[in-house]
């Protein structure tokens, strides 16, 4: 059905005036060809490109670190919740010490200041393990050992203010590799700071001693590591902070494990078996302690790094 008719309301064409005060911009009513021509032709600002080319370096980064994770996941055949700590503790062998670790490497330039790495620490609770592994670096570097005492401390027992050895007083700050400066202080955790500026705090017994033990030099493989970390986990917050029955159960645990090795990952000593030993002496209190565990901690007493831990509890 036809509709009706209205007639044209402008009898010719109508011209519009266009505006020259502004840029012009590429017909988007062409057609493709002519289009894609008019946008070649139009200059591409270089931020854009710089962005279109960092997206394509993020992109072929993820693409290299999937290919890595991809490749990393076909030799792992047990799911993680499915790894027996104790089981595998017996057939991972952790490498025996290196030489002395590259500071530079590690740490960064000191630029002729010394490298200072400072631990608050409350008297209440002493890290035995940092004094432990301070003794591993003492034999690595030439470390200038000091003490001091918070305002937020009375009274430090005498035997924690001499826990260090005494050093040579003549000498200069500047012929020193590294500073081990221990304040005992009122904080709730252990807290340790290398860099004042340029970090913030490292917080807990556990993440201390991993840092300090990285600067020894030992190379792990990714299974050690984990593995270690698993003891120190457990030591620090089952031991050192569970129940009597957590406590229990994790000498258990321990037990097991030495057992079927003179360690707790391998048949070499690692940071697991130092920080283990010190929360074992510090926690166990009244719960009794196993065979193996016991023939464990005497063969932790008798290594030279643990002699001041075992004054420091007489």
């Amino acid at each position: 059905m036809p509709m009706y008719q209205v007639k044209p309301i402008g009898g010719r064409e109508i011209r519009v005036d266009l505006p020259t005060c502004m840029y012009r911009l590429p017909n988007i009513h062409r057609d493709d060809g002519d289009r894609d021509h008019a946008f070649q032709d139009a200059e591409v600002d270089p931020a854009v490109k710089a962005l279109e080319a960092r997206q394509d370096e993020i992109m072929r980064r993820l693409y290299d670190l999937k290919a890595a994770v991809e490749g990393l996941s076909k030799t792992i055949t047990t799911p993680d919740a499915d790894i027996d700590v104790a089981h595998l503790s017996e057939v991972v062998d952790s490498k025996p010490l290196a030489g002395t670790a590259d500071l530079d490497t590690l740490l960064g330039k000191n630029y002729g200041a010394l490298r200072d790495i400072v631990i608050n620490a409350n008297p209440s609770h002493p890290p035995l393990s940092l004094l432990v592994l301070h003794c591993l670096l003492r034999k690595r570097f030439h470390v200038l050992s000091t003490v001091h005492v918070h305002s937020s401390v009375s009274n430090v027992p005498p035997h924690l203010l001499a826990c260090f050895e005494e050093q040579d007083k003549n000498q200069s700050r500047h012929d020193f590799q590294l500073g081990f400066t221990l304040i005992w202080k009122d904080v709730p955790t252990p807290q340790m700071k290398f860099s004042i500026q340029n970090m913030c705090p490292i917080e807990g017994e556990g993440n201390i001693a991993r840092f300090l033990f990285a600067l020894l030099g030992q190379q792990q493989d990714p299974i050690t590591a984990t593995l270690v970390d698993s003891w120190i986990d457990m030591a620090i917050f089952q031991l050192g902070q569970g129940s009597s029955k957590e406590k229990v159960a994790v000498l258990r645990t321990i037990n097991a494990a030495l057992g079927r090795s003179p360690w707790l990952v391998g048949a070499n000593r690692s940071l697991a078996d130092i920080v283990t030993c010190c929360v074992v002496l510090q926690a166990a209190g009244p719960v009794a302690i196993p065979a193996n565990v016991q023939k464990w901690m005497k063969s932790c007493e008798n290594l030279p790094e643990f002699n001041g831990v075992y004054k420091l509890l007489q």
